[in-house]
């Protein structure tokens, strides 16, 4: 499916979230139609259309006819009480998906995340990997997405590491030597953008990652640069103690799994597919894009 730029219409599911809303204000300097939809009341920009919705009921069926794709970005990295990650991740791509049948939307596009497999252990990439199964087996055209580390202004990662900066020491658990491949938001929208109106990510699934590898640890320095910070690392063990019995702790359990799963993706592949140029996390940093 190839769609042309004048004819597109766009529906984006967690308009709220830092990707959507990255996602969002490119559409908006494309001057692309939007339908924005979030469980909470949001800004919009003009060429947006906003719907606030706490279930995804079939009652926005009449409001979705006229959407070429949707952009399936409602996600959970941590469960609590009120939403597991079977609702989050599961049971609402199911009712995404019906959605998308119900209104005639021909493609779906879904950022899953990087480790993501049928031989997943954590609930995290479990659920994940179920939504996967939920979009393949849709009979929709699909792009699903397996994102390492996105980085921008406001990313959760930045954000955690400047709440550590004001306080004066960074965490660092277990060696620090796990990798990440960050790769900036605005790169992201880009390559979503291409995935709506090319041929080329039609039914893929691809590794969402940047140019570099780098361990968490020279991350950290490279993000701390020359403040006066302490960088203190704790044992695995004592991370994820706080993560299990600490609702303040820095990291979550599966914070953890997925930071010292130490996942890299293929860059080749993403590279060739898009047709763009990528930032590396250094010229982000160095451009102070995360202030």
């Amino acid at each position: 499916m190839s769609i042309m730029k004048n004819s597109l219409q766009i529906a984006i599911t967690g308009a709220n979230g830092f990707v959507a809303r990255n996602f969002r204000r490119i559409l908006n300097e494309k001057k692309i139609n939007t339908i924005c939809i979030a469980r909470r009341n949001f800004r919009s920009y003009k060429s947006e259309t906003k719907i606030i919705s706490r279930d995804l009921s079939e009652k926005l069926v009449p409001k979705l006819k006229n959407c070429n794709v949707l952009v399936h970005l409602i996600g959970s990295g941590r469960e609590t009480t009120e939403n597991s990650y079977q609702y989050t991740n599961v049971e609402t791509t199911k009712k995404i998906v019906n959605l998308c049948k119900k209104a005639g939307i021909k493609k779906i596009i879904y950022n899953s995340g990087l480790g993501v497999s049928k031989n997943s252990t954590s609930s995290y990439f479990i659920s994940k990997f179920k939504a996967e199964q939920t979009i393949i087996n849709s009979r929709l055209d699909y792009t699903i997405f397996r994102p390492s580390y996105i980085i921008g202004k406001d990313d959760l990662l930045s954000q955690s590491l400047k709440k550590q900066i004001k306080k004066g020491i960074v965490i660092i658990p277990g060696s620090g030597n796990y990798k990440l491949q960050p790769i900036f938001v605005n790169d992201v929208s880009e390559i979503f953008f291409k995935a709506i109106t090319t041929k080329k990510f039609s039914k893929k699934t691809v590794d969402l990652v940047g140019p570099q590898f780098v361990s968490f640890e020279n991350y950290i320095h490279d993000f701390i640069d020359s403040k006066n910070v302490k960088i203190q690392k704790i044992k695995l063990e004592k991370a994820y103690f706080d993560a299990l019995h600490n609702s303040k702790s820095i990291f979550g359990v599966d914070d953890l799994n997925i930071l010292i799963g130490s996942f890299t993706g293929n860059f080749r592949k993403l590279k060739k597919l898009s047709g763009l140029k990528f930032k590396s996390y250094k010229e982000i940093l160095k451009s102070r894009s995360l202030s």
